[in-house]
């Protein structure tokens, strides 16, 4: 079981993205069907929602079952080409994402977001929803070349850049992914559960707290701040 029991929030908190603070299925969603219709390619039936979370590329192999290099190639440039051009604006903050980032902002927490994105669509939706200037820094897999190997390195980065310590860091997420980056770097794990991921707590993930809304983040900003 998490702790229900409320905390105080440390410091920094690391943010994750699809399925955390943004509501990123109708756009997927939408670009992944003009992908593959733009392909000619079958589809699985699958739920899409349980998809979101790795690379874009992960799904679209996982969406299309077999499938050669080739195709994957044209089903991933399809993909980008349509979110690139519409499907980026069906993405969203969830509801009370953004009042609860003013208000950690308000009490001089400092936010940072870690994403699988590509960080100019990244950087696109969070300034369209007018919360990219609340984020110290937005780092995502393709903020660097070689690319990130995942948001484990993406956290560890932050931490050396930044000289942080982790007992006053925190991951917020919705995946196991999140869960695992944040267990390597020492530092609590909130789980989003309104998002894609189907996380169970283990000695390996451990949970400081479940929330389903934005709003269950309140009795945490009324308590002291640690760090």
């Amino acid at each position: 079981m998490a702790n229900d029991t409320p905390f105080p929030l440390p410091r920094c908190i690391f943010f994750d993205l699809d399925g955390t603070l943004l509501d990123s299925l109708p756009g997927i969603t939408h670009s992944v069907n003009r992908a593959f219709a733009a392909c000619s390619l079958p589809m699985l039936k699958t739920d899409l929602r349980k998809q979101i979370g790795p690379p874009v590329r992960t799904i679209l192999a996982r969406l299309a079952g077999e499938i050669s290099e080739h195709d994957l190639d044209r089903l991933e440039q399809a993909f980008r080409a349509s979110y690139d051009g519409d499907g980026w604006r069906m993405t969203h903050c969830y509801p009370g994402a953004r009042e609860i980032l003013l208000g950690m902002r308000g009490q001089d927490l400092r936010l940072f977001v870690v994403s699988n994105k590509p960080r100019h669509i990244a950087v696109q939706i969070l300034e369209a929803e007018g919360t990219a200037a609340l984020f110290e820094e937005i780092v995502t897999k393709d903020s660097r070349q070689p690319h990130y190997s995942g948001k484990d390195e993406m956290i560890a980065m932050l931490l050396a850049s930044h000289g942080l310590e982790s007992q006053e860091c925190m991951m917020v997420g919705d995946t196991i992914e999140d869960g695992l980056a944040a267990a390597k770097a020492k530092m609590k794990f909130i789980l989003m559960t309104h998002g894609y991921g189907d996380v169970l707590e283990s000695a390996e993930v451990p949970v400081a707290l479940r929330m389903s809304h934005f709003s269950e983040f309140m009795p945490l900003l009324t308590k002291e701040i640690v760090g």
